[in-house]
């Protein structure tokens, strides 16, 4: 089943084919299955099956273990909880110090549970009376001025009804002033005073005016300051109020209505001593409740603060001690209940390292019965698991967002560690824009240790995690901006002066005046002289073309090659012959060609039209080329190239299904032969798999195979076409990003410079700088990955990657670490 293979505890780097895998089962005696298990979460290399698929969690054999568990996590949120609340952090982890018992655990964490607990309980109780004194303290006070108030205003009237009253009455006279005073027809009033929120005043005093009909007075005041409500804990603008009622009617009405309105009711003296006394003895309480409460929260805070110190360690064992039990309810239960069976996949160069931590784990836990290390063959499809490290990993997950190799095929990841950043780079092509990302990646390589403790936001930690992608495509960039000769769009004359020089002495202005060769060549990269020169636009869209197309007909080329192997290795011949030959010569004798006719017109400087060789070649083979020969003989190379694509579609399309038909056929005879002479029984069984392999064999459908066959040769006739075509995206955004950089160049910073004005030029180098930045050095970026992603995905990928496996899983502390950070 697996190929290849490695030996020793780290096997080398080999990305090209994921490491060979193999299915083992583990045969673990019951006393040694958690310290077996828990040493091979440390060890990470061993991806469990789950043998009790069939069985819900609660009828596992560990499930009691995983209530404890998930209750020892309750415990340890609700501790976190209280920790934030208090803004106590927790300690840095340091898992090596102590080792605690899961028991021991557990009991700490009841113990600690209860005590704060109980803690908490007091201080909200203390809270809710300290809370209820200082409202209680507030109401004292502004019912006290009530009263004052209207005993000044009482006593002023009644000062002045003595004074105006004489002993005639008049018509004209009031007629309460007329009756007497007697005290004993007098009503005696009750009161009620307390606090209601602020904006239910208005609505309070309405419903209590209809409730009674108006035989209440009611006093309300704004407290200047919020008060905190004793129920909800919040603070809450409220209303001190007074209402005078008569009877007993009334005042069960005003009670109704307090509660309805949340109002807080609150008893008051009329006796001004008794208010003194009140008021003093509310003071006391609330400086006693208030030194109370301190202690309470001291106390609080120092159960938190022993806590934290050990807060990671306890919760780092508490998802440990989970995963384990939810690892060995996977495992099966052996009928004798003494042992365990365990199957899973696993690299093939960590047999010795799973043998040596089974053999520690019998050792540790004393038990008499070692574990037994077994690879069973199977002919199921293995997961992938490719060894990366921390430079590797991020090209991976480019691939991987794809989709996952399958076993053992080819990888795209070992070639996209080049092509990706170089792609980006012919897109993003400047020396300045690429030392730019260099350095902001640079800061992120730099401070990587503490930046990888520390939690980043999401599109910092995305810059994070592919930091190193970002360097390869800042150095592939800044190579391109000197092959561009672009340096935040201005040429420079670093290798050299340049070739050309003006037509005459009077050359004053080379956009406009001819420009004739002086020197040799430019030796590295594009003559500064065609910048800013009539000539720019056309030779440098011509160049970036073809030399788009050159990329694109390479890259795919090697896709098609890697499906060779793919076929090779895979000992799939058909593939060999009836898919990888006719694409090759499909795409070469069209594109292939193209590039070809590129060269040589580059290298023989011809003003050939390869736009009409292409065309022509198509619609009118057998004419003559006269201007558009490139070399003799392309006349009858260009008939030879349009017959052998003209057969590589058929040879695509139709001798795969007949002959996998055939081979069906045989297979599907062989087995009925071996089925009818196989009179024994145990040949019957042996033969029992391939028996049902046939079974699986007679649902083959010749039209299905055939349809698929036309399908994938329609997909690659057209894409090739297409992906050609496709890569031209190389071109037209490397333009786009030349020309937004020469527009902010000259059209902000050149322009403000010109004016003189140091205000002006402040001006322009902050937009220059911000322009950069937001469009050039994010917006740019940002697109040209997308396309240069593409351009892996879609044009390369497609030729011969299939991503249809899935990822090694492996049951590994490490990980629940990663996840938890």
């Amino acid at each position: 089943m697996a190929r290849g293979g490695g030996g020793g505890c780290c096997p080398s780097m080999d990305l090209m084919r994921s490491e060979a895998m193999q299915l083992v089962q583990v045969i673990i005696p019951a006393e040694s299955a958690h310290l077996t298990v828990s040493y091979l979460g440390d060890l990470g290399l061993l991806q469990f099956k789950d043998l009790n698929a069939e069985k819900s969690p609660f009828q596992r054999t560990y499930a009691a273990q995983i209530k404890r568990c998930s209750e020892m996590a309750r415990k340890l949120r609700f501790f976190k909880e209280q920790m934030s609340k208090a803004e106590i952090s927790a300690s840095p982890s340091q898992l090596n110090e102590t080792h605690l018992e899961f028991d021991d655990l557990e009991i700490k964490l009841g113990e600690l549970e209860a005590e704060l607990t109980e803690v908490n309980a007091n201080n909200e109780k203390l809270q809710r009376t300290y809370n209820e004194l200082l409202e209680y303290n507030t109401v004292l006070q502004k019912a006290g001025e009530f009263f004052y108030s209207a005993q000044r205003s009482a006593a002023a009237q009644q000062r002045e009804i003595e004074a105006n009253q004489s002993g005639q009455t008049s018509l004209e006279s009031p007629l309460l002033e007329q009756m007497s005073t007697d005290p004993s027809k007098q009503v005696k009033l009750g009161s009620l005073s307390g606090l209601v929120p602020k904006e239910k005043a208005m609505a309070f005093e309405r419903i209590l005016f209809r409730a009674t009909r108006g035989n209440i007075f009611l006093r309300q005041e704004p407290i200047d300051e919020p008060v905190t409500d004793p129920v909800s804990g919040e603070k809450v603008a409220k209303n001190a109020f007074v209402i005078f009622y008569s009877g007993e009617r009334a005042k069960a009405k005003i009670l109704k209505i307090c509660d309805a309105f949340n109002a807080n009711r609150y008893p008051f003296p009329e006796d001004v001593n008794k208010q003194l006394h009140a008021v003093q003895e509310v003071s006391g309480r609330i400086s006693e409740l208030k030194a109370t409460i301190d202690m309470g929260l001291a106390h609080r805070d120092s159960i938190l603060k022993s806590i934290a110190s050990d807060f990671e360690q306890w919760n780092h064992l508490a998802k440990r001690e989970k995963a384990i039990y939810h690892t060995l309810n996977m495992l099966s239960v052996d009928v004798t209940k003494k042992c365990l069976v365990a199957e899973g996949w696993s690299p093939v160069f960590a047999s010795v390292q799973i043998q040596d931590a089974l053999q520690r784990a019998t050792v540790d836990s004393k038990s008499q019965v070692g574990s037994i290390f077994q690879v069973l063959n199977t002919k199921e499809s293995p997961p992938t698991y490719f060894q990366t490290n921390k430079f590797t990993s991020s090209f991976q997950e480019i691939v991987d967002a794809y989709g996952v190799a399958k076993y053992q095929e080819a990888n795209p990841g070992v070639y996209t560690i080049v092509t990706f950043p170089f792609l980006f780079a012919v897109m993003f092509g400047d020396w300045g824009h690429g030392i730019c990302l260099l350095l902001a990646t640079l800061y992120l390589i730099i401070r990587e240790k503490k930046l990888a403790s520390q939690k980043l936001d999401d599109i910092m930690e995305m810059m994070f995690g592919g930091r190193y992608v970002i360097l390869m495509m800042s150095l592939f960039s800044i190579y391109t901006g000197l092959i561009y000769n672009e340096f935040f769009s201005v040429p420079f004359e670093l290798f050299g002066k340049s070739a050309y020089a003006c037509r005459d002495p009077s050359c004053r202005d080379s956009t406009t005046e001819g420009l004739v060769k002086v020197r040799g060549t430019y030796p590295f990269g594009v003559d500064p002289v065609w910048h800013g020169s009539r000539s720019e636009l056309p030779f440098l869209n011509s160049l970036k073309m073809k030399m788009s197309i050159l990329l694109g007909v390479a890259q795919m080329n090697l896709g098609i090659v890697m499906s060779y192997f793919n076929a090779k290795f895979f000992r799939n011949n058909l593939n060999v012959w009836y898919q990888f030959i006719p694409q090759l010569i499909f795409l070469n004798s069209l594109f292939g060609y193209l590039s070809l006719l590129i060269i040589v017109k580059w290298c023989t400087g011809s003003k050939a039209d390869l736009y009409h060789v292409m065309i022509y070649m198509f619609l009118s083979p057998t004419d003559d080329l006269g201007e558009n020969q490139l070399f003799s003989g392309q006349k009858t190379v260009q008939l030879v190239l349009l017959l052998l694509a003209l057969v590589s579609v058929p040879w695509m399309l139709i001798p795969k299904p007949i002959l996998l038909k055939k081979q069906h056929e045989r297979r599907h005879q062989g087995h009925q032969y071996a089925m009818l002479q196989g009179t024994d029984e145990s040949v019957g069984a042996e033969l029992g798999e391939h028996h049902d392999e046939s079974h699986d064999h007679e649902e083959f459908e010749f039209s299905e195979v055939f349809v698929h066959q036309l399908i994938h040769t329609i997909e690659f006739v057209l894409g090739a076409v297409s992906n050609t075509a496709s890569y031209l995206r190389l071109w037209a955004l490397s333009l786009a990003h030349s020309e937004l950089s020469t527009v902010f160049y000259e059209k902000v910073l050149m322009l403000t410079w010109r004016m003189n004005n140091i205000f002006a030029l402040s001006a322009g180098v902050i937009v220059f700088i911000f322009a950069t930045i937001g469009v050039l050095l994010v917006m740019e970026t940002l697109s040209a990955f997308l396309h240069a992603l593409r351009l892996h995905w879609v044009e390369f990928q497609n030729k011969f990657y299939e991503g249809d496996g899935y990822k090694f899983a492996p049951f590994s502390f490490a990980l629940i670490r990663e996840e938890e950070d």
